[in-house]
């Protein structure tokens, strides 16, 4: 089984993005017949734009338009993947948006979703310099752990990779895999995603799956990090790309992972109580 992250230089041109994505899945490298699980990064069709852009590709979900959710769908059955469509704005009932990533088979059928926890209100020194991300966002409510060909398939969103319990949460609902689409800064990528990543990786012994937005957006407006990465349940990394656009590729093995887990058993030793997620709105 081949897992393959895609690293982009999306923008607020949605056209654009999509063309782009479809374009790298006609290149996509794989051997025929082979199960292919494809991780798309954070905002990958929709990066940036103003508040009412996301209004408008989050569709209306009493009408049932989904625009965005809808072309996920189509590509997933196009190329007979298993899709983590990065992030969509999805409208929720206080007049904002989810950021939500989809988990589509390889018919286009939704195997699950998850609306991103934790949302990014914090001062960076770049050009951006202050971010607030509840002031379009909502967050989620549940985390999700997905039954997949694949193994048990958690997901997670960029700076969700800050906040350990939710990895435990997953790794106690059984994930074997977590994929986490993002888009960090690049000031905050260069000091805290691999290290980030590894410790996760570790705490939790799972694959991660780390599909990242790389380089400059809209204009030089918004810079990212990139450095895609698989890291398995050791914490090595088994495949990455620090910059550029393009494929980041590695052969699924979980004989590593069983053994792993039964040689540091840390699920059966950890002495704190089980995370239980706060059913609040959180905002900046």
């Amino acid at each position: 089984m081949q897992i393959s992250l895609l690293q982009c230089q999306s923008s607020h041109d949605v056209s654009a993005n999509l063309a782009y994505i479809d374009a790298q899945l006609t290149l996509l490298p794989r051997n025929s017949g082979e199960p292919q699980l494809i991780v798309l990064p954070e905002c990958c069709l929709l990066f940036g734009g103003h508040e009412s852009q996301q209004l408008e590709y989050a569709g209306d979900p009493i009408l049932g338009t989904r625009p965005l959710e809808k072309a996920m769908s189509e590509l997933a059955a196009k190329y007979d993947i298993y899709l983590v469509a990065g992030t969509i704005p999805v409208r929720s009932e206080d007049g904002r948006v989810y950021s939500r990533t989809y988990l589509f088979d390889n018919k286009g059928d939704i195997l699950g979703e998850y609306d991103k926890l934790h949302l990014f209100d914090v001062d960076v020194a770049d050009g951006t310099k202050r971010y607030r991300e509840s002031d379009t966002f909502c967050p989620g409510e549940r985390i999700s752990v997905i039954d997949t060909p694949f193994g048990k398939l958690g997901l997670a969103v960029c700076y969700d990779i800050r906040f350990p319990d939710l990895f435990r949460a997953m790794r106690l609902a059984g994930a074997e895999l977590i994929a986490l689409p993002a888009a960090f800064t690049k000031v905050t990528g260069a000091a805290h995603w691999q290290p980030l990543i590894q410790a996760r990786a570790i705490e939790t012994q799972c694959f991660i799956l780390a599909a990242a937005q790389w380089g400059k957006h809209n204009q030089g407006s918004r810079e990212t990090w990139g450095q895609s990465m698989i890291v398995d349940p050791w914490g090595s990394i088994t495949a990455q790309k620090m910059d550029g656009c393009g494929w980041v590729q590695a052969k699924l093995d979980k004989t590593e992972q069983q053994k792993i887990r039964q040689e540091i058993p840390v699920s059966t030793h950890n002495r704190f109580s089980t995370p239980s997620l706060q059913h609040k709105d959180v905002k900046g």
